[in-house]
């Protein structure tokens, strides 16, 4: 068992201009109906980056009918061979691979190319089967509205448009707001990768006039959704067929047992899954569950982790931790930190903002935590680690289950036995065993109860986007 690989990101382009702040339709650049724009804002200054023309329903419609169009039998797009679909999307993943270092940003980087590629090779292999009493195939599903998180705004794009574009779907993507300009890059290099106008279209702006748009648009076929559980049973009211994929979790568990052989090991995974990325991840393990015998050192090996964090601007060199996304996170976050003072837990390190400029939280370790309090039931969404104790396996995983949440969890042991009970019975989509964030492209990922509906990644991922269809046909029988 090996501690976590770091992703390596490559310095940033100085004096970078964005290129890329209007609305994407038909391949074309436009200005929204209404001719507003709103604000992208650097969470680590607080300073206005850019400002991007604000998409509302009115341009969903317009996005909706080119998408319909670029649908049409007889168009480029469905008469394409489903090879050439693949080679667009390995030509779209080439064109990634250039502007490496536009995107040297994200750390996703890697992940969303290699994730494009896979889903090329999908598009010439969807197939269906024929039986005695007649065929079913496997159909594209039409026009689908995407609508994606801020969190992973390149990999979460990717994963939407790439197996809906593989099984040969148009799409209108909305970006989060806070969060638009991966998106609208993404938008110039599928032009440039030679898809047909109408196959893609980027309409950002805000949830309750964009995303309300395409939740409701009667000529939308299928939406797609990842963002808070708050928003998403709204799409299971629209009248439109929907997957919805909820990505908030509430506060995935992770149980270390006392038969560890390497504790350091074991601390440094389930610290990386709550404290990566600020704590900004749909699978974070918040509660970390450990075995009373182990407790106390887990936690001071814990906190001496927590410590080591360097705060500030992320583009500068040296940083290991960034800002909050934005000031309504940023709020959020530390109102759930103060709810854990008042109601108990101990403070072990962190506990407040960092600086007065930037949307900045303190690593924040909690240990004495109790499955009662706010910061144990409700998702941070933060660099915020609550440290809880059991003393035995039933105890906790009963404690694990007890969240209306279920997208991932963790556990740590030596004990084969120990590890297949307690991954067969924690209710989450995924469970990592003796590892955390695990992710890959080729398995199947989504969450139980109310941390969504549907696959992203792999087959499952892929047949997300097709339709079933039955054939059955009459034919003369032989010698009759």
């Amino acid at each position: 068992m090996s501690s976590p690989a770091q992703p390596e990101v490559p310095a940033p382009l100085d004096n970078l201009k964005i290129q890329h702040t209007k609305i994407f339709i038909n391949n074309e650049w436009h200005d929204s109906v209404s001719h507003e724009k709103f604000p992208v804002i650097n969470p680590a200054t607080e300073e206005v980056i850019c400002h991007v023309e604000e998409g509302d329903k009115a341009d969903v419609d317009k996005a909706v009918k080119a998408a319909r169009q670029a649908f049409q039998i007889g168009s480029p797009w469905r008469t394409m061979d489903a090879s050439e679909r693949g080679r667009l999307l390995n030509k779209l993943a080439d064109l990634m691979e250039r502007d490496h270092l536009l995107l040297a940003v994200s750390i996703n980087q890697k992940v969303s190319i290699k994730a494009l590629k896979y889903f090329a090779g999908w598009a010439d292999k969807i197939h269906g089967q024929t039986i005695p009493s007649g065929e079913y195939i496997r159909e594209h599903i039409g026009v689908c509205g995407q609508i994606i998180p801020w969190n992973g705004p390149l990999v979460s794009f990717i994963w939407k448009i790439g197996p809906a574009l593989s099984c040969g779907n148009t799409v209108i993507v909305k970006p989060a707001e806070q969060t638009p300009l991966t998106a609208l890059h993404m938008a110039s290099l599928i032009k440039e990768a030679g898809f047909p106008p109408g196959v893609v279209n980027v309409v950002p702006g805000y949830g309750p006039t964009a995303g309300a748009a395409i939740s409701s648009h009667m000529d939308i076929d299928k939406v797609s959704f990842t963002g808070s559980t708050e928003v998403g049973p709204f799409f299971g009211t629209s009248h439109i067929y929907v997957t919805p994929f909820e990505a908030d979790s509430g506060s995935s568990p992770c149980a270390a047992s006392k038969d560890l052989r390497k504790k350091i090991i074991a601390v440094e995974f389930a610290h990386q899954g709550v404290f990566f990325h600020q704590g900004q991840i749909c699978v974070a393990a918040s509660r970390l569950f450990v075995e009373e015998s182990i407790y106390d050192e887990f936690v001071r090996r814990s906190v001496e982790r927590a410590k080591k964090y360097v705060l500030g601007n992320p583009l500068d060199s040296g940083m290991s931790q960034g800002p909050q996304i934005d000031k309504e996170q940023h709020v959020k976050i530390l109102d759930l930190i103060e709810s854990g003072k008042k109601e108990g837990a101990k403070l072990e390190c962190g506990g407040g903002r960092w600086g007065n400029k930037g949307f900045f939280v303190q690593p924040t370790v909690f240990s004495n935590v109790t499955d009662e309090m706010r910061i144990a039931k409700e998702e941070i969404f933060g660099p915020v680690q609550q440290i809880m104790k059991f003393k035995s396996i039933d105890e906790v995983i009963k404690r694990a289950n007890n969240t209306p949440y279920g997208l991932a969890a963790g556990v740590f042991t030596k004990d084969l036995d120990r590890a297949i009970t307690v991954s067969s019975a924690l209710q989450a989509g995924t469970v990592w065993v003796n590892c955390y964030l695990a992710l890959s492209v080729q398995c199947p990922f989504g969450g139980f109860k109310m941390s969504g509906n549907g696959r992203e990644m792999g087959e499952q991922g892929v047949y997300e986007y097709t339709e079933l269809k039955t054939v059955a046909m009459k034919i003369s029988q032989k010698n009759s």
